[in-house]
């Protein structure tokens, strides 16, 4: 008989094999079926050569907090498309949230949203996200 896991355990389990959001140092400040918010503190290995947030870490951290919020139903998930949109730089020090918001689940595929806010609650981009649901299990 096997036991259906909550969105806190599959979290959990995905974060222990993720070296990149250990890297980045991700929090999960909550955690539920078809949304998660995590939370990261840039520091000076996320900067690029204008000494801002690099693009590609903004992206990766909505990008967790998409990949958490689509598994957190038991089924296995993976995207198949994503976009981002950076609408203010970020800076050492700043603290970001990651926001995933489920917009549609099918049988196959969901659509996510992730709004990454700093600390002042402004947004610094837009991700959307859409993911397979396979049959595996978590």
């Amino acid at each position: 008989m096997s036991t259906m896991k909550t969105p806190e355990e599959i979290v959990s389990t995905m974060l222990e094999n993720d070296a990149f959001s250990q890297w980045l140092d991700v929090k999960i400040v909550s955690i539920g079926l078809g949304s998660c918010t995590l939370r990261a503190t840039i520091h000076g290995q996320m900067l690029n050569g204008f000494n801002i947030l690099h693009g590609g870490i903004s992206y990766s951290l909505a990008d967790s907090a998409l990949a958490f919020a689509s598994n957190s139903y038991g089924f296995k998930c993976v995207s198949i498309d994503t976009s981002i949109s950076h609408l203010r730089p970020a800076r050492v020090g700043d603290t970001l949230m990651a926001t995933a918001i489920e917009r549609h689940r099918g049988k196959t595929v969901g659509i996510y949203e992730v709004t990454v806010t700093n600390q002042d609650g402004k947004n610094i981009a837009l991700f959307k996200g859409t993911v397979h649901i396979s049959k595996d299990m978590w």
